[in-house]
């Protein structure tokens, strides 16, 4: 009689349960990414839907050793395939952030020199994978001469500190590009889209708590007590739970609205800009402004813009900005919205929120959304929308 051996694989347990679940959440939420990148074209989606598929991947390897992958089968040659995602993961977290904040965005050849660090790593495991596998004896081994020799004696600690370098890198850059293209949408768009913009602030932070977590866990590990696998478990979980977030907003937040946006200046108007810097403000090109927003009212239009404005006086895009930063001392973005907050208080004295209720009118007066409206208008007035309504009606 053959007795088959017992197998204690998958141990649904409470280490293993949990990131069992959470790794498929993300792996769907990856997968509707994937189908709303085919649906718009918006390659935000596809670069998200990678990013959370790379973690995945990642819990994956350790989800199946918490379910006894490794008890079980003892010979695994998983630890081939235990690559580090974060030479992959850093690039990726600036690429999507630079797709949402870039118009028109379009992935390029060039930028595959971001991920060569990845791929020589991956060629690497693949070639002393080849060569172990040639060795005698290498199917009773875990491991085989190489993968101990080279991958895990040097290797493996030049990669720790590489990854710590290589992300912490990336993830400086990409809040300077966040925090610089944050300062410069308030000089061009009188919306400041509240929502898209703190997702994408979210979706760093959120990145930032778990490098700084691995980093805590990693110096602990090497400079003075080795974690087991149980205390390390901890960090896995924060993963699991941080990409089932990251899917969720990401999945459900319009990021179109800033990809579209369009900063730059057509090449036949940086001669007209250089001599705009250049010109001083006068006071007839106050009055001028002044007069045409007070009777066409062009700030009840939520999408308004510099460009738009400026081509409605006949003006170049520059030549306005300059006159509201020196003329009125506030950005296009507050110079816009203290026209709707004064339409907003006018509205208010006539009664109008007998009818309407405030959101109502606030959106009447250009304001794009109530989280917009009730902080410009705390900021410009000190006081709330509906505070600011009793103090009137006493």
């Amino acid at each position: 009689m053959i007795t088959l051996p017992v197998f204690a694989f998958p141990d649904f347990n409470l280490y293993s349960t949990p990131l069992f679940i959470l790794v498929l959440q993300a792996l769907l939420f990856s997968g509707l990414l994937l189908i709303k990148y085919f649906k718009n074209n918006n390659t935000s989606n596809l670069i998200l839907a990678v990013i959370l598929l790379l973690v995945s991947y990642q819990q994956i390897c350790y989800t199946v050793g918490f379910m006894g992958w490794y008890n079980t089968y003892r010979t695994t040659k998983i630890n081939y395939w235990l690559i580090p995602i974060s030479l992959a993961l850093a690039p990726m977290i600036y690429f999507y952030v630079k797709s949402i904040t870039q118009s028109n965005f379009k992935f390029k050849k060039s930028n595959i020199s971001h991920f060569i660090m990845i791929l020589i790593l991956i060629l690497f495991r693949v070639s002393i994978y080849i060569y172990d596998a040639l060795q005698p004896g290498f199917h009773k081994n875990q491991n085989g001469v190489l993968k101990i020799a080279v991958d895990e004696k040097i290797v493996q600690p030049i990669l720790v500190f590489l990854d710590f370098a290589v992300m912490l890198l990336y993830l400086a850059f990409t809040f300077q590009l966040f925090f610089n293209y944050r300062k410069k949408i308030n000089q061009f768009f009188s919306n400041t889209y509240k929502l898209e913009l703190n997702w994408v602030l979210s979706f760093l932070v959120v990145f930032s708590v778990l490098f700084l977590y691995s980093s805590i866990q990693t110096v602990i590990n090497i400079a003075f007590v080795e974690l087991s696998y149980t205390q390390q478990w901890w960090l896995n979980l924060l993963m699991a739970v941080s990409m089932l977030y990251i899917g969720v907003r990401g999945y459900f937040t319009d990021t179109n609205k800033l990809n579209i946006l369009n900063f730059e200046f057509n090449p036949d108007q940086k001669q007209e800009k250089l001599a705009a810097d250049k010109k001083k403000i006068s006071e007839q090109e106050i009055q001028m402004i002044d007069e045409y927003m007070k009777v066409e009212k062009p700030y009840l239009n939520s999408e308004l813009n510099l460009s738009d404005l400026a081509s409605n006086l006949q003006m170049h895009r520059s030549q306005l900005s300059q006159i509201i930063n020196q003329g009125y001392d506030k950005n296009f973005n507050d110079f816009i919205n203290e026209f709707r907050v004064n339409a907003f208080k006018e509205e208010l004295k006539k009664g109008s929120h007998k009818e309407l209720s405030l959101l109502g009118i606030a959106l009447d007066c250009g304001f794009n959304s109530k989280a917009t409206f009730n902080r410009v208008f705390k900021k410009l007035t000190q006081t709330s929308p509906t505070e600011f309504l009793q103090k009137i009606s006493n």
